[in-house]
C-alpha cells in the first residue's frame, strides 16, 4: 500500500495565513475576469440573467436603459452589507446607489462613481468600463467592515447633461429646511478607463489622466493617488491634468464645493478610444490588464481612506479542521455550496465531516465579515506514482501542464495560498493545460485526483 496523501497544502496555508487583511490583500482580489464579464454583459456583447431570465442589454441610451438599471440594482443587491436605492430624479432618469455604512465614523463619506448610460449601442469603453470597475470594487469591499462610509454610485443621463450626478450632488449639498450637508470627503469618478493605445495586454506607456481642479480638497485626492502609485506596485503612468475637464460627473461635485477627481484613459496625450461615441466602441478594444490596474488604484484609495476595521476574516486549515484566525470574536461556519449556516458550527475551529467548500462569518461588536470559501477534503487517499502524473514547469510564468500518460479521468484544481479554488478542470487528455497567466505571482497548489488517488504539488508563479 502506497503512503497516504498528506495535507501538506493545508499545513503551508496554516503557516502563512497569520495576518489580517491589508490594503494589498484587498486590491489583489480585483479580478480581471470579473471586469471582462461585467463589460461584456453591460455592453450587450453577452447575455446575462436579469429578473431570473436570460436577457441581453441591447441599449443603455437614457430613455431605453431600464434593463441596464435592473441589472445594476440586482448586482448590488446580491452583495452583503449594502443598502441599495434606485433614485428617480426625473421621468426617465434613474441613479443606482449602493451605500456601505462605516462602523465608527459613518458620517464621513467617500464616493466612487461612473455613469451607465450611453449615446448608442455597445459603448464598452464609454462607460461600461467605469461601471464594471465600480461593481468589482463593491463586490470586494462589501465583504469588509470599514470605519467610514463608501457610496457606490452609478449615474444616469450623463450623456445629456450630467443630470444624474447633478441631482445627487445638489441633494447632498442642500441645507434648506433643516437639512444637513452630506460630509462627502472625496469623490472619484471613473469615466472611460479601458482604452490604451498599445496593443491590449502588451507593455506600453499605460498613461492615465487624473483630472483635478483646486476646489475644496481635490488636490489632496490627486496627491493621495500619486502616493499610492509609489506605495504599491502598479503598471500605470499618471498624467495630472490641472485644470481638469468639467465634461463628466465629477464636475457636478465641484459645483457644490466637494472634493473630486476624474480618473480615466489619457485624453491629455490623445490616447483615448478612436471609437468614442460610436457603436464601434466594442469590448475587443478594451485593454483589460490596463483597466484592472486603474481599478486596483481606485480600490487602494478607498481602502486607505475608508479604513478597514481591525477584524481578521482569514482561515487556517490542517488535515482535519478549519480555524478562524481571529481569536476574539464569535463565529458561524457556512456551507458555501448551499450558502447556508451549518447548525451548531459556532466555535473558532470547525471539523467538516464531508468534502466541500466552507467559510466562516466572524463577528466582533457590530462588525461581521465572511472569509473566502475554502475547498476542504476530508478523506485521505492513495498518492499517484511519479510515472502516473507529472506537473511542470515549476516555477512557471503562465501555463502549467499535467502529463497523464495513462489517460486517467483526472480532476485538476489550482488553489491559491488562502485555500481558495481559482481553477478546476476535468479531463482524460494525455496533456492537461492549466492557464494561470492572469493570476498574481506567488505560491499556488495543484491538486490532482482520480476516483482512487490524489496528489498535491506546490507551484511557484513568477
Amino acid at each position: 500500500m502506497k503512503h497516504l496523501f498528506s495535507f501538506l497544502i493545508w499545513s503551508l496555508i496554516s503557516i502563512q495565513m497569520v495576518q489580517s487583511q491589508t490594503v494589498q490583500d484587498i486590491i489583489d482580489q480585483v479580478d480581471e475576469t470579473n471586469l471582462q464579464l461585467f463589460v461584456a454583459e453591460l455592453s450587450g456583447e453577452q447575455a446575462t440573467v436579469i429578473n431570473g431570465t436570460s436577457q441581453t442589454i441591447t441599449s443603455r441610451i437614457f430613455n431605453v436603459n431600464d434593463l441596464a438599471a435592473a441589472y445594476l440594482e440586482e448586482r448590488f443587491l446580491a452583495m452583503p452589507n449594502l443598502t441599495v436605492e434606485v433614485q428617480d430624479f426625473n421621468t426617465t432618469g434613474k441613479n443606482i446607489i449602493a451605500t456601505q455604512m462605516g462602523q465608527t465614523n459613518p458620517d464621513e463619506i467617500y464616493l466612487v462613481c461612473a455613469h451607465y448610460d450611453s449615446v448608442t449601442t455597445y459603448c464598452a469603453d464609454d462607460n461600461a468600463s467605469g461601471v464594471a470597475a465600480v461593481l468589482e470594487l463593491a463586490r470586494i469591499l462589501s465583504t469588509q467592515c470599514i470605519d467610514k462610509t463608501i457610496v457606490y454610485a452609478l449615474w444616469d443621463e450623463e450623456e445629456i447633461g450630467l443630470r444624474g450626478a447633478d441631482y445627487y450632488a445638489q441633494q447632498a449639498a442642500d441645507t434648506s429646511n433643516g437639512n444637513t450637508r452630506d460630509n462627502i470627503l472625496g469623490v472619484i469618478n471613473m469615466d472611460m478607463i479601458g482604452y490604451d493605445g498599445d496593443a491590449p495586454g502588451t507593455p506600453g506607456d499605460n498613461d492615465f489622466d487624473i483630472d483635478v481642479r483646486d476646489i475644496a480638497n481635490s488636490i489632496a485626492i490627486k496627491d493621495d493617488l500619486l502616493n499610492l502609485l509609489t506605495t504599491y506596485t502598479f503598471d500605470l503612468n499618471p498624467i495630472v491634468v490641472d485644470p481638469g475637464t468639467a465634461a463628466s460627473d465629477h464636475s457636478r461635485f465641484w459645483a457644490q464645493n466637494y472634493s473630486a477627481v476624474l480618473v480615466g484613459e489619457s485624453w491629455a496625450t490623445n490616447d483615448q478610444t478612436p471609437d468614442y461615441h460610436t457603436s464601434n466602441d466594442r469590448i475587443d478594444d478594451i485593454d483589460f490588464p490596463y483597466m484592472t490596474e486603474i481599478t486596483k488604484l481606485v480600490g487602494a484609495y478607498l481602502v486607505t481612506k475608508a479604513q478597514l476595521v481591525d477584524l481578521d476574516n482569514t482561515v487556517s486549515a490542517d488535515g482535519t479542521s478549519l480555524s478562524s484566525n481571529d481569536l476574539n470574536a464569535t463565529y458561524q461556519w457556512i456551507d458555501c455550496d448551499t450558502d447556508s449556516a451549518i447548525s451548531g458550527a459556532t466555535q473558532r475551529t470547525f471539523m467538516p465531516s464531508t468534502n466541500g467548500n466552507y467559510a466562516v462569518e466572524v463577528t466582533n461588536g457590530t462588525c461581521t465579515e465572511r472569509s473566502a470559501c475554502i475547498n476542504f477534503s476530508v478523506l485521505s487517499t492513495e498518492s499517484f506514482d511519479t510515472n502516473e502524473i507529472n506537473v511542470y514547469p515549476n516555477p512557471t510564468k503562465s501555463l502549467l501542464f499535467i502529463d497523464n500518460p495513462f489517460n486517467l479521468n483526472l480532476s485538476a484544481e489550482v488553489i491559491d495560498i488562502s485555500g481558495k479554488q481559482i481553477l478546476r478542470q476535468q479531463s482524460t487528455n494525455r496533456t492537461i493545460t492549466l492557464d494561470i497567466n492572469n493570476r498574481p505571482s506567488g505560491i499556488y497548489f495543484v491538486k490532482v485526483s482520480s476516483d482512487k488517488k490524489a496528489s498535491s504539488f506546490k507551484i511557484v508563479k513568477e
